[in-house]
């Protein structure tokens, strides 16, 4: 079995012989050679190793191997063929001429490789070789005829052939050893249906399986991954006259054949759903339709402009139009989009009908099915996995979202849509209407359900980031709405751990640390940017903002506290000995990742000049100012001091010294970075004035960020949409496969699965990959759906789950895993085994459904036995394939000549019949 199992490689070359191109090839087995092997190969008598394989059996029938090394046994040759596939020697001249100029190159170079030259035409496989040894010649001949003449379809007339080229003057002739394989294509599989179940439309929508569906990927084929299987039944060691095979009578009966083996035939490239579910999707990337542009007018268009008439347009400009301010709200907006959508594209016209509409909708946004949304942030199902586990976190790796997330939802009914409702259309018409929903959840402070609380996570698309960073705004407007004082974990949470853990452990953040993240848009003086004023008229009175602009300490004492959150443990103010408070802080901008590009582009083009790192200062300081003025209001009579041993603990150092009356006392002061001169804190500290958080200019404008992440959302077209969130369609697919995966246990599917994931994760990891190694990742998946198909078609085949015993069942499952990973596999016990007992009731069920004779439970009931051998049908259909080959030793061409090995090999199919003979004579007696 080492042609099989044996790894084979090839060297190749071009050569011009007479003016024309020839391909010369050097084919070879790799082995491990010996220093025995070395020392046979010195002798003068050893024959070459292509006749020493002539009687070695083991490699007969290899299912995996040249055409050459099936037909002669070799393990080692060189084939000479012309270069271009289009060229052919087709004269029997030029074909002689090749012969004779190989033969005279290895009797020149006492090469012991047989070297074969093609002639004809390449579709015909036609080879004429030779192989010379010390006083031995090779030659390897070929007979190839589409019409078999009926004496040479058995046994008998083959075997006349054979002794007939060996023209041996030995009479008796010696034995000749005879080895058979026929082969047997089983189509169809009758009864033993493909168990692939087509997804129920129907269901998908309303009904007992609801909105659910949804959220799954299909996954399977949609036609029998498997064509066809095909049985070898193989005598491997006959002597003539044991058996009888003539055009009469044959003793060659399949299932008394001691050796069977089995190969399945795979459908070529079979329907996939998931690969089709993926690829589809994959296909809208390359769309460039706008939505409005695929769903037909622009939605927003006013009504009757199409037949407004030009001289209108004066008389408007003209005309004094009162402005109805209570319309331009964008709930007003909303509403009246969403009349106009239904008034410009009808309920027929509509490319997602209302139940599906309604149905993805409350799939996506369940806690819409109350009368009220909920005020939960996140909507968590049971069925997906915990958040600690592999597969979970996959999206860190595939920069998509979590599994439980809306945005791996919405991915998920996109795909649906586009698969089975509506297409392109589909897919405008769900963004459009999930577009609608956020802004209604923006304005009606909802929050968006499947959406963790917090900060936009950069591990995750862009898509994600916008809907976190949306529902960031709606929690800020809707505590603001309902007059709650937004606390912040930064660094007011620090203070309350400050005060259990002691002065060492204390709010410790330098001034960077404290900057970072703030964007260019937080960080104006333009008149657009506003506070909510939440006090009365007499707090404003009382803050006394215009004695606090440039007064020392003990005028800022004089000040009313505001804005304090809790008292700070042990430290106090070091100039009037009063308690410090920790102060209700803002909270600082989240941001998407788009948003740190542009912010960190635009501090890279302030440059290196003085100016322009004082600016670059200013705008990621803005953080620290407001903290600074919470700190004041908070704190009245505090100085720089004060603040920078709450704030940045490290910048302010104490040492022990020891006083004027002796004793030991703490004296503190600041780092000594903090005393460089135009340091960015003293300035801000300068600057800063009293002013409570809820009374500062916001550093976080929720109004005006929501409304650009809404203005986002609105203008992406479906491929802009589609690339956003194919990153989730792989993960799904991806989840989905590992799932089929661990019911099958496939372990080669295994490994495949892991280089999918290590693929992906460094193609995905990137902005805008390519679009040939994205369709790589779709291929790999799909192909190893298709593989784990092929192995439920077996084993509903084989009938794996109906095994009532545990050590037959294991068995089978052995045999359908090797009959995917292997060409050919054995089987235990031939036809007497229990793999092979199934496989000779598929092919008895086969021939009965293609005779249409009746079951075999009529036959047992049948009287007498004419009757019953009259309905009998065969049990195998005629072989698609007989192969033989023949061998024995002879001296030739005189009786004392050297007895050498001659072989024969023939191969008759329902098109092609072919013998390849190689004869060896002596050299010196010819």
């Amino acid at each position: 079995g080492v042609f099989t199992s044996g790894t084979w490689e090839e060297k190749s070359d071009e050569i011009s012989f007479a003016d024309f191109k020839f391909s010369v090839t050097h084919h070879y087995l790799v082995q491990e050679t010996t220093d025995k092997e070395g020392k046979d190969e010195i002798l003068e008598d050893a024959i070459p190793q292509s006749m020493q394989d002539l009687l070695c059996m083991n490699n007969d029938f290899p299912p995996r191997a040249h055409c050459l090394v099936r037909w002669y046994g070799l393990r080692e040759f060189v084939v000479i063929a012309p270069a271009a596939h289009s060229d052919a020697v087709l004269s029997e001249s030029k074909c002689n001429l090749l012969l004779s100029s190989v033969s005279i190159a290895l009797g020149n170079t006492g090469c012991q490789v047989p070297l074969f030259v093609q002639i004809h035409h390449k579709w015909r496989r036609m080879y004429v070789g030779e192989c010379q040894g010390p006083g031995v010649r090779t030659d390897f001949e070929m007979v190839h005829l589409r019409k078999v003449p009926n004496q040479y379809t058995h046994l008998s007339g083959l075997l006349d052939i054979f002794k007939s080229k060996i023209g041996c003057p030995l009479t008796p002739l010696p034995p000749v050893s005879i080895a058979i394989r026929f082969t047997y294509v089983l189509q169809d599989w009758q009864q033993y249906f493909w168990p692939q179940q087509p997804p129920d439309i129907d269901a998908l929508v309303g009904g007992e399986v609801g909105g659910l569906e949804f959220g799954k990927l299909p996954f399977g084929a949609c036609e029998d991954p498997i064509s066809e299987l095909h049985l070898a039944t193989t005598w491997p060691h006959l002597t003539e006259g044991i058996i009888v095979d003539n055009d009469v009578y044959s003793d060659l009966d399949p299932i008394q054949a001691p050796h069977w083996s089995v190969r399945v035939r795979k459908a070529d490239n079979p329907q996939c759903l998931l690969g089709d579910f993926v690829t589809e999707f994959f296909k809208i990337c390359r769309r460039k339709e706008s939505t409005d542009e695929i769903l037909g007018r622009s939605t927003f268009e006013e009504e009757g402009r199409e037949i407004a008439d030009i001289t209108h347009a004066l008389s408007k400009l003209t005309e004094p139009t009162p402005v109805p301010i209570h319309k331009l709200s964008v709930s007003n907006m909303v509403h009246t989009a969403k009349k106009k959508i239904r008034k410009h594209r009808g309920i027929e016209e509509s490319p997602l009908n209302n139940d599906v509409l309604n149905t993805i909708l409350l799939f996506l946004f369940p806690d819409a099915a109350s009368e009220k949304p909920l005020d939960g942030t996140t909507s968590v199902d049971n069925s997906n996995p915990p958040s600690e586990s592999e597969d979970y976190n996959l999206y860190n790796q595939f920069k998509s979202a979590p599994s439980d997330s809306l945005t791996y939802k919405l991915a998920l009914c996109l795909c649906m849509i586009n698969f089975y409702h509506g297409g392109l259309k589909g897919v405008a018409h769900l963004w459009q209407e999930f577009v609608l929903e956020m802004r209604f959840r923006w304005e009606n402070n909802f929050l968006i359900p499947g959406l963790t609380s917090g900060p936009p996570d950069l591990r995750c698309c862009l898509l994600h980031q916008k809907l976190q960073m949306l529902n960031c705004c709606i929690e800020r407007k809707k505590a603001r709405d309902e007059g709650k004082n937004v606390t912040n974990t930064y660094p007011g949470d620090a203070g309350k751990a400050a005060d259990q853990l002691g002065p060492d452990h204390r709010k410790d953040t330098d001034k960077e640390k404290g900057e970072v993240g703030k964007s260019w848009d937080s960080w104006s003086d333009s008149d657009e940017e506003f506070f909510e004023c939440l006090s009365d008229t007499e707090e404003l009175k009382g803050n006394g903002q215009e004695s606090g602009k440039k007064g020392g300490p003990k005028e800022m004492a004089n000040l009313k506290p505001e804005g304090r959150l809790h008292q700070h443990g042990k430290l106090t103010l070091l100039h009037n000995g009063e308690p410090l408070y920790i102060p209700v802080t803002q909270e600082p901008a989240p941001m998407t990742e788009d948003l740190l590009e542009e912010q960190s582009e635009v501090l890279a083009k302030l440059g290196t000049s003085a100016e322009g790192a004082h600016l670059r200062a200013r705008m990621q300081s803005a953080c620290l100012l407001s903290d600074m003025e919470s700190f004041k209001a908070a704190n009245p009579g505090c100085i720089l001091e004060d603040f920078v041993r709450w704030y940045s603990p490290r910048d302010y150092i104490e040492e022990e010294v020891i006083d004027e009356k002796g004793d030991v006392i703490l004296k503190g002061e600041l780092s000594a970075r903090m005393k460089i001169p135009s340091n960015m804190w003293v300035e801000a500290w300068e600057t800063a004035k009293p002013i409570p958080a809820r009374r500062q200019r916001r550093l976080f404008d929720d109004t005006r960020e929501a409304e650009k992440v809404l203005h986002y959302l609105a203008f992406q077209k479906p491929a802009d949409l589609a690339r956003h969130l194919l990153p989730c369609v792989i993960h799904a697919a991806v989840l989905k496969v590992k799932e089929e995966e661990t019911l099958e246990n496939i372990s080669s599917v295994k490994k495949i699965i892991k280089q999918i994931i290590s693929h992906s994760s460094k193609v995905l990891h990137f902005p805008n990959p390519e679009d040939k190694k994205l369709e790589e990742i779709i291929h790999q998946i799909t192909n190893v759906e298709a593989i784990i198909a092929r192995a439920r078609s077996l084993k509903a085949k084989f009938g794996t789950e109906k095994c009532e015993q545990e050590e037959e069942k294991e068995d089978l499952e052995r045999f359908v895993s090797c009959l995917l990973e292997q060409p050919e596999v054995l089987v235990t016990g031939a036809g007497r085994g229990h793999a092979g007992r199934i496989i000779h009731k598929l092919f008895v069920n086969a021939q009965r459904a293609a005779a249409m004779a009746p079951p075999e439970e009529e036959l047992k009931r049948a009287g007498c036995p004419e009757e019953r051998r009259h309905n009998s049908v065969s049990d195998f259909p005629a072989p698609a394939g007989r192969e033989l080959i023949l061998r024995t030793t002879v001296p030739r061409p005189a009786p004392y000549s050297k007895a050498l090995p001659q072989r024969m090999y023939s191969v008759l199919t329902k098109e092609d019949f072919r013998l390849a003979v190689k004869m060896k004579i002596i050299s010196g007696d010819v």
